[in-house]
């Protein structure tokens, strides 16, 4: 089992990452709230990690912090939920709201996430429920600091934006149409991201 790695980013093509490790190139998949706190490429950069081993595949997969990794654990063990539809849930949401979510018993919050219907977000808050009671919910995080783009670097980053929505399973439009409803000002495809989605699950 690898259960965290530290090396230097190389590489960050969401949800994928290449980190090196003492001359090692580590293939890493993150959800997108974890990328959103990664430092630039060539920076140095540490993830919890969860290795999958399937007979067509071994996958890793990384999480900014260990109750990330600990909620994606969980989530596995859910029937009809497996890794990919995990990583998928964890770059919809945020942990502590997603718990919040099934604690409160709000579904209806779940289905918005892509690739969740109503069964499946039905069948997480019954089976989670127990398990996420002593979770410790955060205060939400305060937004980032202001920046203004030149036009070339924020079109790079409304396409990247856009890539990374559509990897998620949303549709090009539904992606175009949360990018161009964004009024915060950002720095980068991960703000991006993550305000296009706050602003999806609060459809």
């Amino acid at each position: 089992m690898i259960g965290r790695i530290t090396g230097t980013l190389l590489e960050k093509q969401s949800p994928e990452l290449l980190i090196d490790v003492n001359g090692i190139g580590y293939e890493v998949l993150a959800p997108m709230t974890s990328i959103y706190n990664l430092p630039a490429l060539g920076q140095q950069v540490t993830l919890h990690t969860h290795f999958v081993v399937r007979e067509d595949a071994q996958v890793l997969f990384g999480f900014s912090d260990k109750q990330q990794r600990k909620l994606f654990r969980a989530l596995i063990k859910v029937s009809g939920v497996g890794p990919k539809l995990a990583l998928s849930i964890l770059s919809g949401i945020e942990a502590d709201n997603f718990v919040r979510s099934v604690l409160e018993g709000d579904s209806a919050a779940l289905v918005r996430i892509p690739g969740i219907g109503k069964k499946t977000a039905e069948r997480l808050v019954v089976e989670m429920k127990d398990r996420l009671k002593e979770w410790h919910i955060d205060a939400e995080l305060p937004m980032m600091a202001t920046a203004n783009p030149g036009p070339s670097s924020l079109d790079q980053w409304i396409m990247e934006a856009e890539g990374a929505l559509i990897a998620l399973g949303y549709k090009p439009t539904e992606a175009a149409k949360s990018i161009a409803a964004i009024k915060e000002p950002v720095k980068g495809a991960e703000d991006l991201i993550r305000f296009a989605l706050k602003g999806m699950l609060k459809q």
